[in-house]
This record gives structure tokens, sequence and C-alpha cells, in this order.
């Protein structure tokens, strides 16, 4: 019987039960490959940060669904109507949020390399905030907001040159890194004020996020404590009053069950406590706070479902099963080696007694989902797979490798189910060739 690691998720009957649903009666109805999301845990985990924010911060602050985590227009309508305001890094990711009904003003424009395109289109719609992350973008967005008459919103990125000892490729507030202002070197100091004597520039304040994947309020802490120096700095350099300190995201889930379980809630108090002393002691009024939940509103909210294709022994070496999805749908084990629980969804309380690698159907050997995976020796083609906590970067990474048509998400709200995204069909993967 294998572990699970998520609270909506249940055996019953040899069966893998979701958000207590059935996931056989789900692939049959839906066919597999299919990722499915529960909508009322993506409600619950908007209300930890909303509530925890408004409890610990006070009114004024506001949590920022880090849409790249995953993006599609379902997803926007539900996070706005749970009173989160949404970041996107793209303008893919603004249009879609826009033909959501996202208020425009809600919503906060990241990226490290904006053309001038992405810049003068969010303008034109009434982006919120830009998070500058050079000078260039900078100068950019003082001219389009010039020709638009208008002074617009910003935060500076600031590198805050913390090292949180997760994973290299999600970790982003070192010194070195390719996103924002290092305080180090002074060059945080240095846009701050030129952001100052921009005239179509409205500076509100600074933004910083250090890696993702994280199970404390320890580099939370740490971070505030070096942003809010910086913020002290700045006042005293130039007189400039912070109104926004968005201290970014990257609280971590359970993918394994030797992950450790969050307290939210617990965790933004404290550094919601820290951060009221460390204002007082520096004798600063406290910036208004945003965070920026991604992964930790959409991962336990989703898992994927596929059927065993094929079981491959190789005597004396190996063994292989092989699922009709890959990593097409989910590329992070290809990316960056990321674990998952995988669950014979069908034959979830046998003994899982055959060590295998979970691979996909993609003509490539670094299509692989999970190595080390123990599965009944029973397994066999046609059995249910499942794949836990893929709510996060799974879609929102999924491409046509192999000219396999993208996967449909289903939505699960109580008793009942509807689909959020439309399966890709062979048509859709031809669209716009010519």
């Amino acid at each position: 019987m294998s572990n699970l690691v998520c609270d909506n998720l249940k055996i019953h009957n040899n069966e893998l039960y979701f958000a207590d649903r059935s996931t056989k009666e789900l692939a049959s109805k839906y066919k597999t490959p299919l990722y499915v999301m529960d909508e009322n845990t993506l409600r619950q985990n908007c209300r930890k940060y909303t509530e925890s924010l408004k409890k610990y911060f006070g009114n004024g602050a506001k949590a920022l669904f880090a849409s790249k985590a995953c993006s599609f227009k379902r997803m926007y309508e539900i996070v706005s109507s749970e009173n989160m305001g949404v970041d996107v890094v793209s303008v893919g990711e603004l249009y879609t949020a826009l033909k959501a009904g996202v208020n425009p003003e809600d919503m906060y424009f990241h990226s490290n390399s904006k053309t001038d395109e992405d810049i003068e289109y969010a303008i034109s719609k009434n982006i919120g905030y830009f998070v500058i992350d050079n000078i260039e973008e900078l100068d950019a967005i003082n001219r389009y907001a010039g020709k638009k008459g208008i002074k617009q919103k910003a935060l500076i990125r600031i590198t805050p040159g913390i090292d949180t000892h997760t994973y290299e490729a999600v970790n982003t507030g070192k010194v070195d890194s390719k996103f924002g202002f290092p305080i180090e070197t002074g060059a945080g100091e240095f846009i701050t004020g030129e952001a100052i004597k921009r005239e179509n520039v409205d500076l509100k304040g600074f933004h910083c996020h250090v890696g993702s994947q994280l199970f404390d309020s320890d580099v939370f802490v740490r971070s505030a404590d070096t942003m809010l120096n910086f913020v002290s700095d700045m006042k005293n350099k130039f007189n400039f009053e912070t109104e926004i300190l968005d201290l970014g995201g990257g609280y971590g889930v359970r993918y394994v069950e030797s992950d450790p379980y969050i307290d939210i809630e617990d965790n933004i108090r404290q550094v919601a406590e820290f951060y009221k002393k460390k204002c007082s002691s520096l004798g600063i009024k406290e910036p208004s706070v945003r965070m920026e939940p991604g992964r930790s509103i959409v991962a336990d909210a989703g898992l994927t479902l596929y059927t065993a294709n094929t079981v491959k022994i190789i005597d004396g070496y190996k063994n292989y099963v092989a699922v009709d999805g890959g990593m097409c749908d989910n590329p992070r084990f290809a990316l960056y080696g990321s674990a998952y629980t995988v669950i014979a969804a069908d034959k979830a309380e046998e003994k899982c007694d055959f060590p295998c690698s979970l691979v996909g159907r993609c003509c490539e050997s670094g299509d692989i989902l999970q190595e080390n995976v123990m599965l009944p020796s029973s397994i066999k083609r046609g059995d249910l797979i499942a794949v836990l906590t893929t709510g996060a970067y799974n879609y929102s990474m999924s491409s046509n490798y192999n000219r396999i048509p993208k996967l449909p998400v289903v939505m699960l709200d109580g008793n009942d189910d509807y689909i959020a995204v439309k399966r890709e069909t062979l048509d859709d993967i031809i669209r716009n060739d010519v």
C-alpha cells in the first residue's frame, strides 16, 4: 500500500479516491492521460494566505497568485474570486488573466526580460504594477508611460543575497542571480535613485524572491531583515518612503512522505512578528506586504492519471513501466530530478514489491517521470497509475514534444466535475502550420 501525501486523498476498496471522487470513474469518463484538480483544496489554500496575511499584517496586505505555477482561465477566475491578485510573467499570462475577468489593477508584471512590445501592451491594458528587473526596462516603461500620459506604478526587484539551500535551478536570491538588482554591489541603491528620477514611473516599493520549496519561515525572516534594512537605507539616502514590500513566494509542498508538513498561517505569523519589530526598531513606517504563493496554492490540488502501456523487465538489470503520458505533460523530473509519489490507483491496497522506473511515451531517453518507484508486481497494461501533487508546474510547463496533444484539466467541485481545459486534438497540433 502506497503512502498518501495530501489530505484530499484516501483509499477505499483497493482504489485511490481524490477529493472523495473515484479515480477509476474519472479516468473512465475523461480518458487518460488526465490532469485532475480539486477546486475545494484550491480555495482552501487561497484562504490560508488571504486570511493569515490580513490577520497578522493588516488589511493592506495582499496575496498574489504566482500564476506561472498553473495558468489557465478558470484558475484565474478562482483565485480572483478568493480576493487574490496575480503576478504574471508574460503577455500570454496577462492576456489569459484579462480574459478571465481579472482586474488589471490587481496584476503585477514580472520577468527579467520584457520586450518593448510586452511593456507597451501591458501599459495599454492598464496593468497595475511592473516589477522592474533592469535599467533598460525602467527606461522603456518610462517612455511608453509617457506616450500614454500616465505615471506607471512599479516595484523594483532587489536581490538580497540569501542562499536558500534549495534546488540550484529555483534559487533566485543569490547575488549572482539573473533576477533583480543586488544590494551588495550597490546596484539596488543605484536603480532606486534612477527610478525616482523618471517622470513617468511611480515607484511604490520593492520586491524580492529568494527561492522555492521552502518549509519554514527562516528564509522569509532573513529576507525581511535584509529588505527592511534596505528600505531604511533608501529612506535615509533619498527620503523615499516605501509603500509596498513584496516578500515573494516559495513555501513548499509535500511531494513525498519525507517532505514535512507546513503550517502556512503559523509561518506567516512568525514573519509578521519579526517584520513589525524590525520596522519599529528601524523607526520606519511598515510597508504594505505582498506575498506570492504559487506552488502552495495549486500543487496538492492536482494529480495526474495515466494508463500503463508497457511493463518491461530486463532480467538482472532494470524494470520499466511506461505510461500514456510523460515528459510532455510533466517535465520536472527531466529538468530538476523532482521527486513524486506514484500509486497504482486501481490496486492501491496491494503490496508494492515491484521496483521500476516510471517512464513516458516520448522518443527520448530522458523521458522519465520517476525513478525507483515501487508498484504491485501484478501491474500490467491497462492499469491506472496516479502521480500525486502535480497541480504546479505540470500543465504550465507541458509541451507538444513528439507532437503529442496536451492533456485536459478536469476540475472537481464537490459531487460535480467539469472540464476547465479541453484535451487537445490532432487538428489543434497543426492549427498554426502553414
